[in-house]
């Protein structure tokens, strides 16, 4: 069991397996260029750390991130792998969702079993000028690939960002209503290439829900879980009905509820995506699995963890992934 010194248990991973990614996203990365390489972890040590942890220390979930992950060659592979670990109950995918169309059926079969997507806009031009590629369509078709490949479940990450699409609040609400769709709406944290900016560009979580009362006639609200989210059954004054989140990293911060270990495509552990690194894990697993060392290396960094977290991040999204 993996505890800090609050007595969270951490039974989901957030695993980054490649840095790369050929977007720029507007908490991610401030331009198309290269990310220096790293000496990124094998699918064979990906297989044995997860395997350990399952094992080991009884690790529920992972969640395969980036960079974006399908960017990575051997994707499929290390979701294969995965799947085949006993014990193990849920293997999700962070994406962007681009080649998520012709991915989807063989992602199943592998042994995937939820896909969250990031889309910031349904706005075509919008979308291009946020993130430096034109592909909403593919983005779209793939959502609905992944729906009809059965991966359960789909939802849609939406950072909102004043100015930029905030105004879309309500139309993204209806998009996920209309497609069965779970979607999280998530405050922008001071990181990455809006941090000098991030003042006049957050939109709190309070103020989306004020946004959305013209458009929602009622909230349930989801008994609580110890995630992030903020997770409410809705009806839409049109008669839909959709689950929306709502991620208040900042001005609600959720430290106490956090039961997740983040490890980057490195090896480098992450007590919390807004602090600092804790240690790197590649001398546990090289040239073969030293598991005291391991477990040291990860008693450490839940040593570093705090309540709440930081308010100021230390590094950029595309070190550990969404």
């Amino acid at each position: 069991m993996i505890e800090d010194k609050h007595y969270r248990v951490a039974r989901n991973l957030c695993l980054s397996v490649t840095s790369a990614c050929s977007m720029r996203g507007h908490d991610c990365r401030p331009d198309r260029g290269a990310v220096p390489p790293r000496d990124e972890l094998t699918a064979g040590e990906i297989e044995e750390l997860v395997g350990y942890l399952v094992q080991a220390h009884g690790l529920e979930k992972v969640r395969l991130t980036g960079g974006e992950p399908t960017a990575r060659p051997d994707l499929l592979a290390i979701v294969r792998r995965l799947g085949r670990l006993e014990g193990l109950q849920d293997i999700s995918l962070t994406t962007s969702g681009l080649t998520l169309s012709c991915q989807a059926v063989a992602m199943k079969r592998a042994g995937l079993h939820g896909v969250n997507v990031s889309l910031n806009t349904l706005d075509r031009e919008r979308y291009r000028r946020i993130t430096g590629v034109d592909g909403l369509a593919e983005v779209l078709q793939g959502i609905e690939a992944a729906r009809d490949a059965g991966l359960r479940p789909v939802k849609i990450n939406t950072v909102i960002v004043r100015g930029e699409n905030d105004d879309e609040l309500p139309a993204l609400l209806d998009f996920a209503a209309r497609c069965g769709l779970t979607i999280r709406f998530i405050e922008l944290t001071p990181k990455g290439p809006l941090a000098h900016r991030w003042k006049e560009r957050f939109v709190p979580a309070p103020e989306m829900r004020r946004r959305l009362r013209g458009h929602v006639r009622d909230w349930y609200p989801f008994v609580a879980t110890g995630t992030a989210t903020r997770l409410y059954a809705v009806r839409l004054r049109n008669g839909m009905h959709a689950t929306l989140g709502l991620i208040s990293a900042m001005s609600c911060t959720f430290g106490q509820q956090c039961g997740r270990l983040r490890i980057a495509s490195d090896g480098t552990l992450y007590p919390c995506p807004m602090g600092p690194p804790s240690g790197n894990l590649l001398a546990s697993l090289r040239p073969r699995l030293e598991k005291e060392i391991l477990d040291t290396c990860l008693m450490q960094a839940c040593l570093s963890k705090a309540i709440p977290h930081p308010y100021r991040a230390g590094t950029i999204m595309t070190g550990i992934g969404g």
